[in-house]
């Protein structure tokens, strides 16, 4: 069978079905540091019905299926470790309806978080999900994605209300509604939110909106010790504050990101914090944040209300990965995803600092601090296999660590390739429940296979 012409069959158009050698490399790898593996054909449909013909065609064969959104997944989601098809949703980017009397906004899954932002500006509102990079819609909910917005508006899942997904045999489903709340029946809208690409193709979103903060203030805070830091954030969360984003950050990644962009910051351990909401309640809450910190011994404090100089404020933190990639050209990227109880966030920084330090990786580590979620981010040489040992093993006790303190082996990345051991750690009891959810919606096999689990029970 010749995949490449039954596809364009299919889609009617040579522009969106491709084999070229440099389009099937961009869909073989993401942003990290696993292995390169190519698909046979990557499509580009504009359609759920061009999905819905694709995927039966693929069903109907047996040929794995890959989604594709900006490609910017950190545990290789979009890597087609069986080859197959790619199919790349980015053109699948219209915004269908704008709700706001109900804020409530419906999307294809090509939509980028920032192409959705700037259409809800006229309307006071935005989407608060953001996780650094600018991903799509479709992506984002596959992975169940965050970032630093969290603390104040919770996770994707928290901003999904429904789906509309094309299953392994071609049917459509809708999942949920326009509703902010239902108890009717299983939370299937839950189930796909960080499914990986492994259960179905979304066609559509349902997503929450917020409206745009009156007043939004940020805050630079060093200490003397990463001890003094997290007191005092715990604080900061205890006290009921208009905090949107709380980050804590460890001396060596500051002076990391003095090295890389020969900036003169203090080398001290540093939470960044950003208020949002009413003047006088960001006024405040401000006056008790300066409060707090002073108490807990604070080495520095600044804030600013200009965004120019806002963005300049936390410059050091959306700064701090790159540092460590310019530091080791050519090397790959690996980003550890742990997750703790609040309460053992200092602990695990601690832990995560010495575990690198101990094994002679270079990292910077930082933390969500209001969600207990943090990362290690390290360069690796995949062909170096004593050096690859000592990144595996460093990888293995930090996540063991958070583990044994009730937590999670990723808060936002997902399982994708890098960590599907580790969900067997996590949730081996339960996982044969997962495993037979995938094989009652998708018995072949077809959806994105290799990921989260190695393998189904074949469904009799």
């Amino acid at each position: 069978m010749n995949l490449y012409a039954e596809l364009l069959r299919i889609i009617g158009d040579s522009e969106r079905v491709s084999v070229n050698a440099t389009v099937l490399e961009q869909h073989g790898k993401g942003v990290a540091y696993h292995d390169l593996h190519l698909p046979d054909v990557v499509v580009f449909p504009v359609s759920k019905e061009e999905i819905v013909e694709v995927v039966k065609f693929a069903n109907q064969h047996s040929i794995p299926i890959v989604p594709f959104g900006a490609g910017s997944s950190l545990e290789g989601q979009i890597i087609p470790v069986t080859g197959g098809i790619s199919l790349n949703l980015t053109l699948m980017n219209q915004i269908l309806s704008i709700r706001s009397d109900d804020f409530i906004a419906v999307v294809q899954p090509g939509v980028t978080r920032s192409q959705l932002n700037q259409a809800l500006k006229k309307y006071g509102l935005f989407f608060p999900t953001d996780p650094g990079a600018d991903a799509t819609i479709g992506g984002m909910a596959a992975t169940n994605a965050s970032g630093t917005n969290s603390v104040k508006y919770g996770v994707m899942r928290d901003q999904v209300l429904g789906f509309e997904v094309v299953l392994a045999d071609g049917s459509i489903i809708r999942t949920g509604g326009y509703s902010y709340k239902s108890s009717a029946g299983y939370n299937l809208t839950g189930l796909f939110v960080g499914s990986e690409g492994t259960l179905g193709v979304f066609t559509e979103v349902i997503l929450k909106l917020h409206g745009i903060p009156e007043e939004t203030s940020d805050v630079k805070v060093t200490f003397p010790s990463i001890e003094a830091a997290g007191g005092a954030a715990n604080l900061l969360l205890k006290a009921g504050l208009s905090i949107g984003k709380i980050e804590l950050v460890d001396d060596k990644t500051i002076k990391a990101v003095n090295a890389y962009k020969g900036t003169s910051y203090r080398e001290e351990p540093t939470l960044f914090i950003e208020l949002s909401g009413s003047k006088p309640d960001v006024e405040n809450s401000m006056s008790i944040v300066h409060e707090i910190v002073h108490d807990e011994h604070c080495v520095s404090f600044e804030f600013e209300n200009d965004s120019l100089k806002r963005a300049q404020l936390w410059e050091a933190r959306h700064q701090a990965a790159l540092a460590i990639m310019a530091a080791n050209p050519g090397k790959g990227h690996m980003v550890t995803d742990v997750c703790v109880p609040l309460s053992e966030l200092v602990n695990a920084l601690k832990h995560t600092r010495k575990t690198v330090d101990k094994y002679g990786i270079d990292a910077v580590i930082f933390g969500h601090v209001g969600d207990g979620n943090y990362h290690a981010v390290f360069s690796v040489d995949t062909n170096n296999e004593e050096y690859m040992k000592k990144v595996k093993e460093a990888h293995k006790e930090i996540v063991q660590f958070a583990l044994s303190k009730g937590g999670t082996c990723t808060g936002e990345h997902g399982v994708g390739i890098g960590k599907k051991s580790f969900l067997v750690e996590e949730h081996g009891d339960s996982l044969f429940i997962m495993k037979g959810i995938k094989a009652q919606l998708d018995p072949n096999n077809i959806f994105n296979p290799g990921k989260v689990f190695d393998s189904i029970p074949v469904r009799s």
